[in-house]
């Protein structure tokens, strides 16, 4: 055991961080399961034992990734990003439906189902801070310095848009962030962010015009927009600005409730209500089952410790020597805090609902592995970084 901590470096609140939340996630997971596991007839003590086995796992993924050289994921950048777009056209024409959205793939023999755009997102960042790291010459040229960047994140954000326009639009905007951070020129920035809200703008303008506010609910939509996850859209949009009309945004509804009875210090662990009548209570409104056991306190708590984690990967980005190692590890902490935000924002009705989860928190799944995976990777830049800062004094 003492060999084993003596081999674990990194930052050390980065870690703290990590456990503290992966810890807090078997409390309200194993709290907020209590109706899936009687729909299912199932013990609510299984879905404990599959969430502990889930972070044993998760954090066996951590520890073995940290310990690998950070630049040997700038070697597999490529092949990670090639594998993953034909991976996306298989799940968007083959994949398991739920919800009319084809988002996994099941995998043979051992029967679990695997969510592609995780992969196919931390390839992504990976290859952009591989080709940031070599293009910061020509950074500001469009055609040398911005295409070769715009086109990856263009090409996995519309393959994965036709079945989680949410998570499209993280991708695109973490990787916008990105570029920003690298160097790339505004005015590229800046159209591209034009170019994107277009259809935005244009999902909007549709959604208030099909609906119908003396019935409360969406009017008959034609055929061309009837297609895939559009009609998902649509009434995700309408909620979001009608939901104070009760007919509408039942989540969020449910989600105010579990929220308002929380209140400052919440009804104790394992007291939540509204798990019995919250959709999806263990996964994408998770934190407010948090703030109503909890309360606001604890809710503010889960959301400091999200940003100190992205304060020290920053730090991390500041004292990395290598471009590579410095822009991975900010690209994969502002993907995993934005994630978390945003679920956070849907939970108390700031932002419509898009079905993220909250990273490390929600009940385990593929997300969960690859956001261990990806907190690795950062671990094992601020590792290098530390023996870096180690040398120089010694060399001098």
């Amino acid at each position: 055991m003492d060999q084993l901590l003596n081999k674990t470096r990194g930052d050390k609140v980065i870690w703290a961080a990590v456990m503290l939340l992966t810890l807090m996630s078997l409390l309200v997971v194993y709290s907020s399961t209590g109706t899936l596991a009687y729909k299912l007839s199932k013990s609510t003590e299984s879905y404990l034992f599959k969430q502990f086995a889930f972070i044993a796992i998760g954090v066996m993924i951590i520890y073995f990734a940290h310990r690998i050289n950070y630049t040997i994921y700038s070697r597999v950048a490529l092949i990670l990003f090639l594998i993953a777009i034909p991976l996306l056209m298989y799940t968007l024409l083959f994949g398991a439906k739920i919800n009319e959205g084809s988002r996994w793939i099941r995998l043979p023999i051992i029967n679990l189902t695997f969510q592609t755009s995780d992969l196919a997102k931390l390839a992504l960042f990976m290859y952009l801070s591989r080709q940031l790291s070599r293009a910061q010459d020509v950074i500001k040229d469009f055609k040398k310095g911005f295409l070769p960047l715009i086109i990856p994140v263009g090409i996995i954000c519309v393959l994965i848009a036709p079945a989680n326009l949410s998570t499209a639009l993280l991708i695109g905007s973490t990787s916008l962030l990105l570029m920003f951070i690298g160097r790339v020129s505004m005015k590229h920035i800046l159209l591209t962010i034009l170019v994107a809200i277009v259809p935005v703008i244009l999902l909007v303008t549709i959604s208030l015009s099909y609906y119908d506010q003396k019935e409360h609910r969406t009017k008959d939509l034609p055929a061309i927009l009837s297609v895939g996850r559009i009609p998902t859209w649509i009434k995700r949009v309408q909620d979001f600005v009608y939901a104070d009309k009760e007919e509408t945004a039942y989540q969020v509804q449910q989600a105010k409730i579990a929220i308002a009875k929380g209140g400052w210090l919440g009804l104790g662990p394992g007291n939540s209500e509204q798990r019995n009548f919250l959709p999806h209570p263990y996964s994408d409104f998770i934190f407010a089952i948090i703030i109503e056991e909890y309360g606001l306190i604890g809710g503010t708590v889960i959301l400091l410790v999200y940003l100190l984690f992205l304060f020290r990967s920053i730090r991390i980005f500041k004292k990395c020597p290598y471009a590579f190692g410095a822009f991975l590890a900010v690209a994969l902490s502002f993907t995993l805090v934005i994630q978390a935000l945003v679920n956070m924002a849907v939970n108390v009705n700031l932002f419509p609902v898009t079905g993220v989860t909250l990273p490390l928190m929600s009940m385990g799944g593929s997300s969960f592995l690859f956001t261990c995976l990806a907190i690795g990777i950062i671990l094992s830049v601020a590792r290098n970084a530390e023996k870096t800062e180690v040398a120089e004094p010694a060399e001098a």
